[in-house]
Order: C-alpha cells, then structure tokens, then sequence
C-alpha cells in the first residue's frame, strides 16, 4: 500500500476502533462495580465533547481519501496533533502530578496504542509529499518461445 490517503484512512480506523473499544472496556467496569451508585456520572457538556471527539476520528477517515492534498495534509496533521495532545494529557497527566485517576490497566493499554498511532498519523501527514511514488505496474513478459523473461 504506497497510497498516503489510504495509509492514512486505515491509521484512522485502527484508532476509532481502539478508541470505541477502550470505551466499552470502560462501561464494562462501571456497570460491574459493586455499587452503582458511585458510578461516574457525566454532566450533558462532557457528553458532547466526547460526541465531538469521536467525530473527529470518524470524520478523518473519509477526508483522509477524500480531500485534495494540501487540505488533506493540513487537517491531518491538526487532528492528529489535536487528539494526540487530548489523550496524552487525559490519560498521562493526571498520574503524573499525583491526580487520583479511575484509569483503569486496560483502558491505559488503549490509551498508548491510541496516542502512539495518532502520533504516527501526524508524522506521516507531516512527511507526506505532493510526489507519491508510482506503484509498479511493470510486468515481466516472457518470451513465449524460451519462457524467458524478455529485457
């Protein structure tokens, strides 16, 4: 796959489905605890901004092959950062400054194999040229009396 846009596309897929999947491990956790009461509950703005999150990801696969290259190049390098930045700083910080997080073993799995595959969206958007290389569409053609390839 020599294609930056499909490249890109499928980056994209394979962090929406880490992303989703990181969630439901999550709502696994909250509907197993014992008391389900003191399950965390989400004010209507957070909602939202998750809304908004996960849009973010879903939309990047289709402008991923879609927009022509210079749009393509620039969002995916906004979004990629964009989303990186978020989840590193939601995830990571918070520990790190002594914040008493509910992060749970599994939901950090996710959350490095998310921000290193948004990492590497950015890097490649950001090495990404006008010039993509040609796929070989050469084939060898045997000479049919020798069975040979010719040249």
């Amino acid at each position: 796959m020599h294609d930056t846009k499909e490249r890109l596309s499928l980056f994209w897929i394979f962090a929406l489905l880490n992303y989703l999947y990181a969630d439901v491990i999550a709502l696994f956790a909250i509907v197993d605890s014992p008391n389900l009461a003191d399950a965390p509950h989400l004010p209507r703005w957070a909602l939202l901004g998750s809304a908004v999150l996960m849009e973010m990801p879903i939309a990047m696969i289709v402008a991923s092959r879609l927009l022509p290259f210079r749009s393509n190049r620039l969002a995916n390098i906004i979004v990629g950062a964009f989303l990186t930045l978020i989840n590193a700083f939601l995830t990571f910080v918070p520990p790190l400054v002594g914040a008493r997080t509910p992060a749970l073993p599994e939901y950090l799995f996710f959350a490095t194999i998310e921000t290193v595959c948004t990492s590497v969206i950015v890097w490649q958007a950001w090495t990404w040229s006008a010039v993509e290389p040609a796929v070989s569409s050469e084939r060898i053609v045997g000479n049919p009396e020798t069975g040979l390839p010719v040249g």
